[in-house]
């Protein structure tokens, strides 16, 4: 089943769901690199609000890298999934290993993507936080539990796509989910797009410079 053409599309239809944030004074939307990146992109564009991004890493089970026991996010947030960890055998060992690796990566990309430009101000702001689509949700909930000591005042996961069951499982961790389908049965997200080429970070840096109307220093 294909939904979008590519991310950009995607961000398009989402922006028509959050109309009611266009133009407000006290929003912001934030970005998940690299693939939400576009989306977020078209959602700032048409609702004139400002856009940064917010880093989260996958945190991979060793050996079975692309199952995700759990995330980091930008502030030093952590989120485990405590059912993976337990059912892989994962050492305590081996857990800050593949953190400390992640980390590095994180910190890495904060410099690639933001430069020496500082992130936007979030205290009392309600920030729309974007991704091209969500599968387990970890890397969304770890975002989520950094910007809780950057006092937003409300927070919106905003998504194309995602499981049913994650879009439950993180109603409890967000004031607001906007997503536009929740097909079943859910395998990946990329198999919801024509295009799902992967965004590198040069075209994360070009979207951070593209203009936007309205948008605030930071």
């Amino acid at each position: 089943m294909t939904l979008f053409r590519d991310r950009r599309e995607a961000g398009r239809e989402l922006a028509r769901r959050l109309s009611a944030y266009a133009g407000r004074g006290d929003a912001a939307v934030l970005a998940l690199p690299r693939g939400g990146v576009p989306v977020a992109f078209e959602v700032a564009k048409a609702l004139g609000l400002p856009l940064d991004v917010f880093l989260v890493r996958k945190i991979g089970v060793p050996g079975h890298e692309e199952l995700a026991m759990g995330a980091i996010a930008s502030g030093g947030a952590r989120v485990l999934d405590s059912e993976v960890v337990r059912a892989y055998r994962v050492s305590e060992e081996e857990l800050r290993r593949v953190t400390a690796v992640e980390r590095r990566e994180l910190a890495r990309r904060e410099i690639a993507y933001r430069g020496d430009r500082p992130p936007l101000e979030l205290k009392d702001q309600t920030v729309i936080l974007v991704d091209d689509g969500l599968a387990t949700g970890s890397s969304m909930r770890a975002a989520l539990a950094a910007l809780e000591p950057l006092s937003p005042a409300r927070v919106v996961v905003a998504v194309p796509v995602a499981p049913r069951s994650t879009v439950s499982a993180l109603r409890d961790a967000a004031d607001e989910i906007v997503c536009l389908s929740m097909p079943e049965p859910f395998l990946a997200v990329g198999m919801f797009y024509e295009d799902f080429r992967q965004t590198s970070d040069e075209e994360v840096r070009d979207f951070l410079a593209l203009p936007i109307p309205s948008r605030r220093a930071s």
